[in-house]
């Protein structure tokens, strides 16, 4: 058996002595100390081995497993600093070169405006209150004079998670949470994400952003909705604009308008945003209907409210003349860096 070490030992010197590579040594290491390997195949003769001999015959073959893994190391640390050096030799860096520019990150645009928003909202005296995405039907429809089988659940095409759970479809939900905390006098924006199961075009998405005012106090008419949405709207796009409020139905508001701009991108000449019309609705706005403040628990013979939702994503495409509201969700760096 001794024999056989030493012809195991001269047969990997040999093969040794003929790499050429860093490769070749990890390969010849493999071989000769492998499972299947010649080393790893004296091990089971020391069984037939005299128990006497054995001691020396095991010294032996784990001597020559150092020797071998040795000297495939040293050969290994010769052959990878060689190529370490001819590989950095080869892609040596040219300081003359121009660097990389590293561009700063930035806000998106709907964040942008929206904090933007928050800023007027707040010097005019409103505070910020948040309410959860997923809520539940009670706090998105019924106290909101949503009732069950209410034919304008349909204009909301809203996301069930369970039969009472739903991502919310406006930041209304805010509402009654804030009524139900506070007593008047109430004077507060909501922020938010918003969620409906529409068709995606150039005017419309499934996943948009809202901000949304309540006022509640007594005395509140519809004078000082319409004075202070007119206010607001001349600070965010800091000149007087051109608004118009069509009568229109929201169980939760009465009477209900929708407040329209004039449409910024074609300036009223008719676009394929405005629809022709010269006009683009904003959002929803109205009178809180009586029976929402019944619902917060605030008595609606003492007390009266404004309340109004505009479109984040309108709103910025009005102030940056923008025609596609899809821009705002491709991350399209393009777009985006012009923010």
């Amino acid at each position: 058996m001794e024999k056989e070490v030493s012809e195991v030992k001269a047969a990997f010197k040999e093969e040794l002595s003929t790499v050429k590579n860093s490769k070749d040594v990890e390969r010849l290491k493999v071989l000769y100390l492998g499972k299947r390997g010649p080393v790893q195949a004296l091990i089971p003769r020391l069984g037939k081995a005299p128990v006497s001999e054995r001691p020396h015959l095991g010294k032996l073959i784990n001597d020559l497993k150092e020797e071998i893994a040795s000297l495939c190391d040293a050969a290994l640390s010769g052959y990878e600093e060689a190529e370490l050096s001819k590989r950095l030799n080869s892609e040596a860096i040219d300081i003359t070169l121009p660097g990389r520019r590293r561009y700063e990150g930035r806000k998106h645009p709907l964040t942008q405006i929206l904090d933007e928003c928050i800023s007027i909202l707040g010097s005019m005296g409103f505070s910020v209150q948040y309410a959860p995405d997923i809520d539940t039907d009670y706090y998105n429809y019924e106290a909101l004079n949503f009732p069950a089988n209410h034919p304008a659940r349909d204009m909301q095409d809203t996301f069930y998670l369970t039969d009472s759970l739903l991502l919310r479809s406006h930041t209304s939900n805010t509402q009654i949470h804030v009524m139900e905390n506070h007593s008047p006098p109430i004077r507060i924006i909501a922020p938010g994400s918003s969620f409906r199961n529409e068709n995606i075009s150039a005017r419309s998405h499934v996943f948009f952003h809202q901000i949304e005012a309540l006022h509640i106090d007594q005395g509140v008419s519809f004078a000082d909705l319409l004075s202070t949405l007119n206010e607001f709207l001349s600070r965010l796009f800091k000149k007087e604009m051109e608004t118009r409020f069509r009568p229109s139905y929201f169980p939760f508001v009465e009477p209900g308008v929708e407040p329209d701009i004039r449409c910024t991108v074609c300036e009223g000449a008719g676009c394929p945003l405005c629809k022709q019309t010269g006009w683009l609705e904003i959002g929803g706005a109205g009178m809180v209907h009586p029976n929402v403040l019944e619902k917060g628990g605030i008595d609606p013979e003492r007390y009266s409210g404004y309340a109004w939702g505009l479109g984040i994503e309108r709103l910025a495409m009005l102030r940056w003349n923008i025609r596609d509201i899809r821009l705002f969700f491709e991350n399209d760096m393009r777009f985006l860096a012009q923010f």
